[in-house]
């Protein structure tokens, strides 16, 4: 009987913390058709809002350099920390330490401050004439910004990765016949890439939803978010309802298809082991 009730407090558990997530989103979705303006009340099924959305060239505007701004920086970041990561794992205990730590200023600093900061140091750059009568904010600012910030979440997610790697490896694949690049590409990359996908992930995560960095260093540019906030001064249109309920249809639709691929290629190579098995038994 206890365990029956541990049970249902368990299930009933685990329900309200899916619904304490997922329905504001449905919410969001629901008033995505919305016949009316309203927020608290629906007034009848419309998909108007979605039609105008893609009139509405300041969002989509918006939009575009968002997501051209997190894929650049992103591929970027992810090279410029996986190769920071290599570097850091062939230095001494001691400095990988100090190294370490003073890569995590940035991400357990508040935003605002990284923002203000780099703010600051392009003001000092533009005073020194670079970027020329036009100045130097824009998209050069934006993208040193989020490559900024993303270069410590690379580091941070390859890292562990890279010194759980079996250091003998390397050193077998040179051994073998490998250049120092064959033996990097073939061997130690292989190893590493489900970690750098991941940092991948992250930061074009980050870079998309980032927008108190972006605001500071954005000059006469707006990204989505910042985009977002100049509506909350008036009234945020649900337009942008319409645009998140098909940004989260999307990265939905992305999960479930990759989650199907991988477990398409574990039932391939279960289906592979027991056919190993099988013709190792039947000799």
């Amino acid at each position: 009987m206890a365990k029956k009730h541990s049970a249902l407090l368990m299930r009933t558990y685990v329900i309200l913390v899916f619904c304490f997530m997922y329905l504001p989103i449905a919410v969001m979705i629901a008033f995505s058709f919305n016949e009316s303006k309203s927020r608290s009340n629906f007034t009848g099924f419309t998909l108007g809002w979605y039609k105008s959305l893609f009139h509405n060239e300041m969002i989509l505007s918006a939009l575009g350099l968002s997501l051209v701004l997190a894929l650049v920086s992103s591929v970027i970041a992810t090279v410029l920390g996986t190769l920071a990561t290599i570097g850091i794992n062939s230095m001494s205990r001691r400095s990988q330490l100090i190294i370490n730590n003073i890569s995590y200023v940035p991400v357990v600093n508040p935003e605002i401050i990284t923002g203000v900061s780099l703010m600051l140091l392009f003001v000092m750059a533009q005073s020194f004439g670079i970027g020329g009568e036009s100045g130097i904010f824009g998209w050069p600012t934006l993208l040193i910004a989020h490559i900024t910030f993303n270069i410590p979440y690379v580091i941070f997610n390859v890292g562990p990765k890279l010194r759980q790697l079996d250091p003998s490896l390397y050193n077998a694949a040179l051994d073998l016949g490998c250049t120092p690049r064959q033996a990097f590409s073939k061997v130690i990359m292989p190893q590493l890439s489900p970690a750098i996908l991941s940092a991948f992930l992250i930061c074009l995560t980050y870079s998309i939803d980032d927008f108190m960095i972006s605001y500071f260093n954005s000059g006469t540019m707006q990204t989505l978010p910042i985009a977002i906030y100049s509506m909350t001064r008036k009234k945020v249109s649900p337009e942008i309802n319409a645009l998140s309920a098909v940004m989260f249809c999307v990265i939905l639709a992305i999960i479930l298809i990759s989650n199907a691929a991988d477990s398409r290629v574990y039932r391939r190579n279960q289906n592979a082991i027991r056919k190993a098995m099988q013709d190792e038994g039947g000799r």
